[in-house]
């Protein structure tokens, strides 16, 4: 096998990896925040919770960026559903409560996740 042929399965297989973060990274997230009971154990500290809402918004934004989806639908869906997935909280979930903190959280991990994901596909770009 040539390295020409190699470095093309190579980048296929990186593609299908990445599709398959962005799909494993929406599926969490939507669990983590529509879940009808506290998903996970409870608090191990103070604020963990705000910490999971912005790993969870970041990671969807971050392997969005990386796949492909383009940025203005992907990060207005991941704003709306931000402010969206804590009214659910609040007024159909009974066992769970919305709180702006957490809304709040999301959103800065969206922003955290976007300029990462950028910085990446900036320089990827700029390298081939």
């Amino acid at each position: 096998m040539t390295s020409e042929v190699a470095g093309a399965a190579g980048a296929r297989t990186a593609v299908w990896v990445w599709r398959v973060a962005f799909v494993a990274a929406c599926a969490l997230q939507l669990y983590g925040v529509y879940s009808p009971g506290e998903p996970g154990p409870s608090e191990l500290f103070p604020g963990v919770d705000k910490v999971a809402h912005f790993g969870l918004f970041a990671a969807v934004a971050f392997t969005g960026l990386i796949v492909g989806v383009p940025a203005r639908w992907l990060l207005a869906a991941l704003a709306a559903n931000a402010i969206g997935s804590e009214l659910v909280q609040y007024y159909f979930l009974p066992h769970r409560d919305g709180d702006v903190f957490d809304a709040l959280a999301d959103l800065l991990g969206v922003a955290a996740g976007a300029w990462a994901g950028w910085a990446v596909v900036r320089r990827t770009a700029r390298t081939t």
